[in-house]
């Protein structure tokens, strides 16, 4: 069988049906019922629209969240927390989400980038010493790696850990930005470069904040979830112990791009939360308002909003529970594909309902008393967080280049031609595989899916052809083969689903309906993402940029 994530041998034309039947719905466990029951329970004496107001979650409600858990929700009990699957932590941050995003930040963030470092990659003694604490909160941890010059190009970021001369601690110097969890943290996952003749080689360190040279600035005034803390982070002269580096010297990067494979799956659970809230106000608001003498929702115009609001959010889940089953299914496969797909499903389509559903309630909408913008507020940030649109657009084809690439690199000459031959032609071999179903919309997706994934690959296989190594460049190609293999993974994501209720005997016959909309929206998106080179638009839009930049 291929190697690679799920979506990697699907790529390649190889079905994992070990992977697909993992997928499983959360269980409706009491423990999660009494996590969110506490949530909103919180909020009878702290409301939202206050604690925006102070731009700070106040003491007394950080201490409720201590005391319930919430800062140990995911982490193993053996550490003091309270040993929540992944999968049933998707569900809860789906409900709190929809509740109020701003407060659930600060625990969503220690626990899904803060402190997962420690967690997947500690030493037993790293565990025993920051785990309990981190459980308990009484420290809760940032994630640092984000610095003024560089984002989603963390490679090259330039915060540098030197070893001490005697060989005890390193001494990080650097400055980190953005840091979300800044001025509540007591502990840091920090990167830094290790080899600045090799941008890359960096190192993972546990980094505590009342440690001499560590200054944390003043929270940045934000456009949304004004309650979360997020703040500049200066290095000078840091000394960290050697035992808390985590991983060995040079695993930095990879360690850094692990964590955020689970960042954006929470990312992707908090736009599923707002896609579900928003559909039940539509609903409620397009059969309230009045014009014309009918409510609003017989209209076909509002009809749509809903409807889509419905499709994307269904969607959304599925995909995000079918990768949080595979993240716990197979640990040692990395899904980068899949989580990126989850940041860049969820955000965008969460972003479009947002829209919808402040349209429909009209001018109340607008209204600061009403929940609507808040939420698009709060929301906001999520298109930016753990990767812009713009990168997720486009990473998942850069991933898989990188992969090709090196496969050609160890091909000389004609053979390096005969690998690239053969495999264009592979790409027109059946895919003797199938899902279970015998109705026509599930072998329709089937086939979609299996067309999706062999246009990718002659794609991929064309595009270094005819544009060498300025593909990566190609930013309308990339996202175009990135747009057929986010529908590819949507479809497997809702079979994936469909599959599991008909072998638990509670099929939805609703579903179905469901997989016919998404897969219509799919095959619309194919037609127009099939290209090699760029369109008359594409173009133009070069040649208009060129005329802005005369300008003066």
């Amino acid at each position: 069988m291929a190697s690679g994530s799920f979506m990697e041998k699907i790529l390649e034309g190889v079905f994992d049906k070990t992977a697909f039947d993992s997928y499983r719905m959360p269980a409706d466990s009491e423990k999660v019922q009494s996590l969110l029951i506490s949530y909103r329970e919180m909020f009878k004496n702290h409301s939202p629209q206050k604690i925006e107001e102070e731009g700070r979650i106040p003491h007394e409600m950080l201490q409720e969240m201590r005391k319930k858990g919430f800062f140990g929700i995911s982490l193993p009990e053996t550490y003091g927390g309270l040993g929540v699957g992944l999968v049933d932590c998707i569900r809860f941050v789906e409900e709190i989400s929809a509740q109020d995003l701003a407060s659930a930040v600060v625990f969503l963030a220690h626990l899904f980038i803060g402190i997962k470092g420690i967690e997947l990659y500690g030493t037993e003694k790293q565990k025993r010493q920051y785990l309990p604490l981190a459980a308990s909160g009484e420290m809760i941890f940032s994630y640092a790696l984000t610095e003024p010059n560089f984002g989603s190009d963390a490679r090259h970021i330039e915060t540098k850990a030197e070893l001490s001369a005697d060989g005890k601690y390193y001494v990080l110097n650097g400055t980190k930005t953005y840091i979300t969890n800044a001025n509540y943290a007591q502990g840091l996952t920090a990167f830094a470069q290790m080899d600045p003749a090799h941008p890359g080689f960096m190192g993972a360190f546990i980094v505590e904040t009342a440690w001499e040279g560590v200054k944390i600035g003043k929270d940045m005034p934000k456009m949304g979830i004004r309650a979360s803390s997020t703040a500049t982070i200066q290095f000078q002269n840091v000394h960290v112990p050697v035992e808390n580096m985590l991983g060995k010297p040079g695993e930095g990067y990879k360690i850094a791009l692990a964590i955020l494979n689970y960042g954006r799956l929470a990312l992707g659970a908090a736009g599923a939360g707002l896609i579900d809230v928003s559909l039940k106000d539509m609903l409620k608001r397009a059969g309230a308002r009045m014009q014309f003498g009918v409510p609003i929702r017989n209209f076909p115009l509002v009809q749509e909003k809903i409807i889509n609001a419905r499709v994307h959010g269904f969607v959304t889940s599925c995909i995000n529970y079918f990768t949080a089953n595979l993240l716990e299914s197979q640990p040692t496969e990395d899904p980068v594909i899949e989580t990126s797909h989850c940041k860049l499903y969820g955000s965008t389509r969460a972003w479009d309902v947002l829209y919808d559903a402040m349209q429909v309630a009209g001018g109340a909408g607008y209204i600061t008393t009403q929940p609507y913008e808040k939420r698009m507020r709060d929301f906001r940030v999520v298109p930016i967080f753990e990767g812009t649109t713009e990168i997720h657009s486009t990473y998942p084809m850069l991933f898989l280049l990188g992969r090709l690439n090196k496969e050609l690199r160890s091909h000389k000459g004609f053979s390096r031609w005969s690998f690239v031959i053969k495999a264009f032609f592979s790409s027109f071999a059946a895919m003797p595989w199938r899902v279970d179903g015998d109705d026509e919309t599930t072998q329709e997706a089937v086939r979609l899916v299996k067309a999706n994934a062999r246009t990718i690959k002659r794609m991929l296989l064309l595009g270094t052809v005819l544009h060498g190594a300025k593909v990566v460049e190609r930013q309308f190609f990339l996202r175009r083969m990135t747009t057929l293999s986010l529908y590819a993974f949507g479809i497997l994501s809702v079979l994936a689903k469909i599959s599991r209720d008909i072998k638990s005997g509670v099929p939805k016959s609703g579903d179905l309906n469901l997989l016919r909309y998404f897969l219509a929206e799919a095959k619309e998106a194919r037609c127009k993402n099939t290209r090699i080179f760029d369109t008359k638009k594409e173009k133009l839009g070069a040649a208009v940029f060129h005329d802005l930049e005369t300008i003066p």
